[in-house]
Order: C-alpha cells, then structure tokens, then sequence
C-alpha cells in the first residue's frame, strides 16, 4: 500500500498543468454506451477511477483504445452485455451513472449498487425515481438493480426532491434516446453536466438548458460517434490554488476554467489572498501576508464545492480568528478532523459545522486519509506542518488526482511516494 511522505515547510512556487476533470470525464465514458460508433475523448485523467470505469466498459463488450498519454477511443457497438458487476465497481461510486445510457440503449440493466468513499449517503433513489417516471421498470435485489423498459423509455417531467448531480447525468442520458421530450426540473447547474451536455449535443442529441435549473431534451432515435474534449478539473485546480494559499507561495494554475473556481476565489481574497486570472484558463494565486478566517458554507454550484470543503478547512488552520465551516452536502464530510487534530489543529465539529481556530502551528503526524478529498486536505496540512508527516492509504487520493505528488514535487514541495 502506497503512501506520501512530505517534509513540509516549503512555499510552492512555479506553474502547474491541470488534468482533465474526473467528474465530467467518467460520465463522459458512460455516455459512449448511447451509440455503437467510436467516441474519442480527449484530455481523460489517468486516475484509478477512470481505470475501473475502462474495465467496465471493456467488460460489458465496448472497445476501448488507450493510447497512454493521448486520446482514449470508445466503441460501444452492438451487443454489449448490459451488466456492472460489484466486483469491477466496488471501488467506484459513478457506477450508477451507467444505469440511465444501458436502459435507454438496450432497454435493460443490472448495475451493482455504487461504492467508493464513505461521506455519507448519495441516494441511487433519486436515479431509480427518475427513470420509473421514464416509463422503465425498477428492482433492487441482492445488491443490484435492475431495469427494465421492453417498449423503450418515454419522455416525461422528472423533478428531483433535492439536486443530484449524477442522478441529472444519468437522467440526461436515458433521456436522450427516449421518445418524446423530457423535462428535469431542480436539475444541477455544475459544469461538469454541461459538459456532458456538450458531448450529447455533438452525438445527435437535442438538449436545452444545461447548466441551468430546467433541461429540456427532445429524444433521438439513435446517436452517432464524436470527438471531444474534457474541461479542466475544478477541483484538482481548486487544491492546487489553496496549496499556493495555505503555503504562502506564488503559482500559476494553468489550464483551469477560472469561472468555475468563482465561489473559491471570492473566500480566498476574503482571506487575504491575491488571486487573479491571467488568461483565460490561467490562474494565479500568491499569499504575501497572513492569513484571515473566514467562515464557509458548502453549497450546490455555483456555490462552494463540497469538493473542496476539507482542503478549505486545513487552510483555515493557518487563519487567524475562528472560521465556521458548515457542510450541507454530505453528512460524514468532517473525518479528516481526527488527523488533522493529530497535527495539532484546533477543531471542533458541532454537527455539521466545523469550528477552526488559528492560527495553529501545524507538526508532522503520521496520519490516514479516509476519503479522496480528506487525502487532499491531510497533503495540503503536510505541506505547511513542521517535520515530516506520513500519509497513509493514499489509493484514495489516487481515485481522483493525477500524479498529485509529481505536481507539488514541479512546486518545489519535499514530497514522495513509497510503498510500506
């Protein structure tokens, strides 16, 4: 089991390359399901998660051609085997996202129920719902579920209680090969569903209203191959930024859509950091002063990322004041707390608040991350902590960041890799 060990006490300084977003990229690859002719999709990260998201396709039957560095090619074509079994996706939670193009196809679908990080509930019922309104049939029995539509999916009004940003996904998917028009009310804003949106669109789909609350789509009767391009990975791009903040450095995060980084820019100069963007996918974000605490409330976009929430907090660490920060999203989001305690942070969680106290002087611990986002924040605390800390069980952070280390390392970062 691999893990990071960081000397810290460095200030990063230097500019650093964003990889493609994970989030947009695995929908993205689910989406190459709707047709039988090749999709190429450029900019996909190499991170675990797209690596089991490739070994599912290539299990149901779909031809995927990785080139290695370049672009990745999908031909789904006409037998697939409509099946996701637990033991290719145990790993992943945007399994689910495979559930709305496999039903909308092939008109059935037996995908095991997701796994991943354990942040707490993102209920699959919120996609089983949509699709029964669809007109498909629905059952969950021995850690599956199942779908059926033997006549085809017909278009429909789905709202969502709440917003899901993979349940819109699946949604969008099933519904573009449905017959009819479809509406998804409350639907999520993030730029990774318009960009999937976009990849639709250049397939033959009929979509209006991505990116906003209400998503209108006039089903197809079939979709053709395209080629595309994945958007920069806002939050690799947002860790990045708050790694410049957190160390009082200077970095230019190049390659990023500095407009989906909006609600944390603005938290960042609250906090007396100078952002500004230099191009228009250039970033640069440099601290001269010291920190100030500024309290935070995770929201759905264009809110602030719940993505970011636990690096956000490990900056706070260096803030003067007290910071509050609430976590609205999910509720077992603060269990980075524990070991950032172990690196003498100040933090006491009231439900779901967090309060922070700073500025702390932060020691090398050895510490274990329990999620993806926890990893990120336990890095960004080792980066500034006197001493050395030990990041163990960083297969989580590896599910979703791209050669994270080689980056801080291109930083000036005292960071490795090794295996116990």
């Amino acid at each position: 089991m691999d893990r990071f060990v960081i000397d810290g006490g460095v200030a990063l300084r230097g500019r650093v390359e964003t990889s493609g977003a994970k989030n947009s990229a695995l929908p993205a690859l689910a989406a190459c399901l709707l047709t039988e002719d090749p999709v190429i999709l450029h900019r996909i990260p190499r991170v675990k998660d797209i690596r089991t998201m490739i070994e599912l396709l290539r299990h149901m039957g779909a031809a995927v051609e990785d080139s290695g560095n370049g672009p990745l090619t999908v031909t789904g074509g006409a037998n697939l085997e409509p099946v996701a079994p637990y033991e290719v996706v145990k790993t992943m939670r945007a399994s689910s996202l495979v559930l709305g193009p496999l039903v909308g196809r092939f008109r059935r679908a037996r995908v095991s129920l997701p796994g991943g990080c354990a942040i707490g509930a993102r209920p699959i019922d919120l996609h089983m719902r949509g699709l029964e309104q669809l007109g498909a049939r629905i059952e969950q029995t021995h850690g599956y579920i199942e779908a059926t539509a033997p006549n085809g999916l017909l278009g429909a009004t789905v709202r969502f209680d709440r917003i899901t940003v993979t349940g819109t996904e699946d949604i969008l998917m099933a519904a573009v090969l449905a017959r009819g028009e479809t509406v998804i009310q409350n639907a999520a804003r993030e730029p990774e569903v318009v960009d999937l949106a976009a990849l639709l669109t250049k397939m033959g789909a009929s979509i209006e209203g991505a990116g906003t609350p209400v998503i209108r789509i006039q089903g197809v009767e079939r979709l053709h191959g395209a080629e595309h391009t994945i958007i920069a990975d806002r939050i690799e791009a947002g860790t990045l930024a708050i790694g410049a903040a957190i160390t009082g450095g200077d970095v230019e995060v190049a390659g990023c859509v500095p407009e989906h980084l909006t609600a944390l820019c603005a938290k960042l100069r609250l906090a007396g950091v100078d952002v500004e963007a230099t191009a228009p996918d250039v970033l640069r974000v440099r601290r001269t002063g010291p920190l100030r605490s500024v309290d935070m409330v995770t929201e759905e976009h264009p809110g602030f990322a719940t993505d970011l929430q636990a690096q956000y907090m490990a900056l706070m660490t260096q803030a003067e004041g007290i910071a509050i920060v609430s976590e609205r999203i999910f509720e077992n989001r603060f269990m980075h707390v524990p070991e950032l305690a172990r690196m003498s942070a100040s933090i006491r969680i009231d439900g779901n608040q967090a309060i922070v106290a700073g500025p702390r002087r932060l020691t090398g611990a050895h510490v274990m991350a329990s999620d993806l986002r926890a990893s990120a924040s336990l890095v960004l605390a080792g980066l500034v902590a006197e001493g050395q800390t030990i990041v163990d069980r960083v297969y989580h952070m590896d599910r979703g960041y791209e050669n994270i280390e080689g980056k801080l390392a291109g930083l000036g970062a005292r960071i490795r890799r090794e295996r116990e």
